[in-house]
């Protein structure tokens, strides 16, 4: 799930929620919600961490891969999983969950350490270095969730999907899931990313000196857990996320018991009457969106609920009065000939015109980047979110020297880079034909040859930007390889799977350039960084497609429109997998012309942005943001603006405490009703279905069942 504190660095689509931290020092105070921190003391005027720990001694790599580490990443790891799972499959929108990792990691080992030292038995006190391991272990764990493409292309090629897009839905272009091809697949394609950066590590983190807002954030979290000062607030955060943890899980106890059939229970509630619940205007009683929403800017919720009235609120209504004009009044209205072409190839359109400007930007940038790192020798005023603005052969700070000596200290040897990628493509290219046969060997070949430039450049832009545009490249993906392939030989297939070799590659390497920058700022060797997150990713390839496989069997209209899970963004990924490969014929009347107005609409919203500069910036909509209610409708939209409604007030009433528990409120909010759904799927297969049914009608229908069961 991608690696920031309080802030969510991307989503499933590539949305990136917040502008980038400017410095270490933004970082930290974004991650703690103070302006300077007591615990630090200053040298020469300038505050320094490690003196801190001068007096600690920094255990070896090894011992910083600890068994309880990894116990604790594991169950940790399962927990984050079912929440990025719900999430993936409901809307997509995914938050960040760092937070909360940090805080329950920190929480359970420190529990354990007190206790064995009690008992006299603790032979390995808890550093801040194994709380390094568990944080990267956990992401990398339940990150698969999201790389996997559980909610976009592996979903997408199923038969329950292919049936909604109405287009290429012959046995050549579906595969069924199954919990074997999908744990192979993603053994196949999930390790390349990080052998991809291992030779660019010192480069990255200490030559270009990128800041990798996420990861500095993340680390001087962790930092803060472990003085004296940030344990007793950790304390108290962990305190505050149980209870909402609590709540909410029993809440979603509570709604289960009225959700009988379909359309009954709280979610389907019409707060603002019927008529608006028609047009997908309610609020669903969602404690995950509403912690979503305490979680995510202002700015996000605010341009969901734009897109979600401009979409549902006038365009549907008025498109759908040209019925029997613009499109066929027979068509039903899931069909992608119908109502349903507007919905899914707009938004498609819009999601595209915000990628491809990213794209653009954030490559444009760090080429321009690299080009004056290298030729120039002038990082500090080309970066602007680099760490120091100082010459570059300043002299360096104590933090900076004991830092530089311990990261340079356990090197990852070149040729285990090396080695491991070539011996990984080689079995993939061979494997992966057998798996699907329309991905042939010589598209994977390409992809190979032309990942480990992608994976930097997407490495090197988050550092610069925060910003990972993994969902892009996939994209790309699917329009080169399946356009390549074309209609007659599976293209559709082909475009996914490649999507899924490429997005993982890409995400995968951020991600581990992500944690050397904590580790980096953590003394956490890039050795026990690098295991971490084998390990993590090993778990996660086993642990992410069980738990789809429990959603997958457990709920049986899953993907299906209008049901609790309709996986969105799967179908929006077939629909594009078919549009490479077939071109626009199949749209309905004037739905290509509006697809031009929203792809081009997007760019200039994102151009606008820029060119105002951040303090208008922050009033204007986020084009990406905007395209997802143009499907799914405006429920969670609301959710997630009343979450930024309470966190808005809690901040008039108390700022201090507003920073400091909100993340941990928002995290109990999200976990407990995302670990309800393990409960609730064991319920769906052992056939134990809830007691009641609430639904609401209108009066006049209401009339008509009362006449019905009275006679």
């Amino acid at each position: 799930m991608d690696r920031s504190t309080s802030v969510p660095r991307r989503d499933p689509n590539g949305i990136e929620n917040g502008a980038p931290l400017q410095s270490e020092d933004d970082a930290y105070n974004h991650a703690t919600g103070n302006k300077k921190s007591d615990d630090r003391v200053e040298e020469n005027g300038i505050e320094s961490t490690e003196k801190i720990f001068e007096s600690k001694e920094v255990p070896s790599w090894q011992s910083q891969l600890t068994i309880r580490a990894f116990v604790t990443a594991f169950v940790l790891g399962i927990l984050f999983t079912f929440i990025v799972m719900k999430l993936n499959l409901t809307t997509g929108i995914i938050p960040s969950l760092n937070v909360s990792a940090g805080l329950l990691g920190f929480f359970f080992v420190k529990t354990w350490t007190k206790f064995l030292e009690k008992s006299g038995l603790l032979k390995q006190p808890f550093t801040r270095q194994e709380n390094t391991v568990i944080q990267t272990c956990v992401v990398a764990t339940s990150g698969i969730a999201f790389s996997g493409g559980f909610g976009s292309y592996i979903f997408g090629m199923s038969e329950v999907v292919a049936k909604q897009s109405g287009e290429d839905n012959f046995a050549q272009n579906i595969k069924i899931p199954s919990l074997g091809w999908i744990i192979g697949f993603l053994f196949l394609v999930s390790f390349l990313g990080l052998f991809s950066v291992v030779p660019l590590r010192k480069i990255m983190i200490i030559d270009f000196k990128l800041t990798y807002p996420s990861g500095t954030a993340t680390a001087y979290l962790i930092n803060s857990f472990h003085t004296p000062q940030g344990a007793k607030l950790a304390k108290k955060q962990v305190r505050t996320l149980g209870k909402f943890f609590s709540f909410s899980f029993l809440w979603g106890f509570f709604q289960w018991f009225f959700t009988a059939g379909d359309g009954c229970g709280f979610v389907q509630f019409p707060t603002f009457g019927l008529k608006a619940y028609e047009n997908r205007f309610y609020f669903d009683f969602s404690a995950t969106y509403v912690g979503v929403g305490m979680i995510c800017p202002y700015l996000i919720n605010v341009s969901v609920l734009v897109g979600a009235i401009l979409s549902w609120g006038i365009m549907w209504p008025l498109i759908e009065n040209r019925k029997g004009d613009w499109y066929s009044a027979t068509e039903n209205s899931s069909s992608l000939h119908g109502i349903q072409g507007y919905r899914v190839f707009i938004a498609i359109a819009m999601i595209l015109g915000d990628g491809l400007y990213n794209f653009v930007k954030v490559l444009g940038r760090t080429l321009i980047a690299m080009y004056h790192q290298i030729y120039k020798k002038d990082a500090g005023a080309v970066l602007p979110v680099g760490v120091n603005n100082s010459p570059v052969n300043s002299a360096l700070s104590y933090d900076d020297e004991r830092r530089r000596q311990l990261f340079l200290k356990d090197q990852i040897p070149l040729w285990v880079a090396i080695t491991g990628y070539i011996t990984i493509s080689i079995i993939s290219i061979i494997v992966l034909p057998h798996i699907f046969p329309q991905l042939k060997w010589y598209y994977i070949l390409v992809i190979y040859i032309f990942a480990p430039i992608l994976a930097f450049c997407n490495a090197y832009g988050c550092g610069l930007t925060d910003w990972s545009l993994a969902s892009t490249y996939g994209k790309l993906a699917i329009f080169i390889v399946g356009a390549w392939a074309g209609a007659a030989h599976g293209g559709v297939l082909a475009g996914l799977a490649a999507c899924g070799v490429m997005m993982n590659i890409v995400s995968t390497a951020s991600d581990l350039t992500q944690d050397f920058k904590t580790g980096y700022l953590t003394l956490a060797s890039p050795r026990s960084m690098f295991v971490s997150q084998i390990i993590g990713t090993a778990m996660g390839c086993i642990i992410s497609p069980s738990v789809f496989w429990l959603f997958y069997k457990a709920f049986h209209d899953l993907g299906e429109q209008g049901s609790e899970y309709p996986a969105p963004y799967a179908l929006v990924y077939r629909n594009m997998a078919i549009l490479g490969v077939e071109g626009f014929g199949a749209l309905p009347k004037h739905c290509l012309t509006l697809c031009y107005v929203f792809f081009a609409g997007a760019v200039v919203i994102n151009g606008i942005r820029d060119l105002l500069g951040k303090k208008w910036a922050r009033f204007i909509p986020l084009p990406m943001a905007m395209a997802i209610p143009f499907y799914l409708g405006s429920y969670f939209a609301i959710d997630m603006c009343v979450g930024s409604l309470i966190l808005f007030v809690w901040e008039k009433l108390n700022k201090a405490k507003a920073d400091a528990f909100g993340p941990a409120v928002a995290s109990g909010l999200i976990c407990g009703d995302g670990i309800w759904t393990l409960p609730s799927a064991i319920l769906a297969l052992a056939g134990v279905n809830p007691p009641i049914c609430m639904k609401f009608l209108s009066r006049k229908v209401n009339s008509k069942v009362d006449t019905f069961l009275g006679s």
